[in-house]
């Protein structure tokens, strides 16, 4: 595939998704949106891709949505901006946080809106210690979208997260990493050699359990406890049966390294 506002590349079991607009802080437009939904399918259904990484060119990693791109852009008839986040950015997020495979955000600057929301979803989230979050929706007379509302307070707490999102303060990697909100600060040379190494090693990793685990996690915060119990005993029936399982268990015990297949 070809693109021209995203670049995409599939090596080692990993696939690399990289905004490609670095003029703007690789801020969204329609066009940048379907190219995001081609490379998304791919990493979803391609048999080959065990770990997705999403990562930014240039000095940003995102900046959120382009506000001159003409879905968004206010002119005497006003956009409609629900339309907008349903089409475009309520997909991406379910795609990212839905998708059975590990997600992994390489941060590799300012992170910013929306930008800052795809981050959250991702998960796990590596950051340069050059990197920054901003909640800005504030600014505009907005809502953290793309899952904003959701991701930060479940990441932070509720009191972190109505001030990032009420005042649109920056919030530095450094102390992104401190309050819990990111797994990893590095320093800015060694983003993607540490991302590189950590989706290497998620893709040789038993596949299926990672994305059970994702799911389950993921429905925590909104499952009562006798139903995540039920949950935990499905997900463990069905990985028991896979081949995953048996080998993990084969290489325990002959004391050698496992040859996951991802199944």
């Amino acid at each position: 595939m070809t693109f021209a506002d995203i670049n995409y590349e599939v090596a080692y079991g990993v696939a690399v998704l990289t905004f490609n607009r670095p003029d703007t802080l690789n801020s969204f437009t329609q066009a940048m949106h379907e190219e995001v939904k081609l490379a998304m399918n791919d990493a979803r259904t391609n048999s080959a891709v065990r770990c997705l990484v999403i990562t930014g060119a240039g000095r940003g990693f995102c900046a959120g949505q382009d506000l001159n791109d003409r879905a968004v852009k206010v002119t005497v008839e006003r956009p409609d901006l629900g339309e907008s986040i349903e089409k475009y950015y309520n997909p991406l997020i379910r795609g990212i946080m839905t998708m059975e495979k590990p997600v992994i955000c390489a941060v590799n600057g300012v992170a910013a809106g929306a930008g800052a929301s795809i981050a959250l979803a991702c998960d796990l989230v590596i950051a340069a210690r050059s990197a920054t979050f901003v909640q800005v929706f504030c600014k505009i007379g907005l809502v953290p979208d793309s899952g904003g509302t959701w991701n930060l307070p479940r990441a932070l707490g509720l009191p972190r997260a109505k001030g990032l999102a009420l005042l649109g303060d920056k919030l530095s990697a450094e102390k992104a990493e401190a309050w819990g909100m990111i797994w990893q600060c590095v320093d800015d040379d060694q983003l993607m050699p540490e991302v590189k190494k950590l989706a290497e090693h998620l893709a040789t990793q038993p596949t299926k359990g990672l994305a059970m685990i994702k799911k389950l996690l993921n429905e925590s915060f909104s499952t009562p406890m006798h139903q995540q119990l039920e949950n935990e005993k499905y997900a463990m029936r069905v990985l028991g049966q896979s081949h995953d399982y048996q080998e993990g268990v084969a290489a325990f015990m002959q004391k050698r390294k496992p040859e996951f297949k991802g199944e």
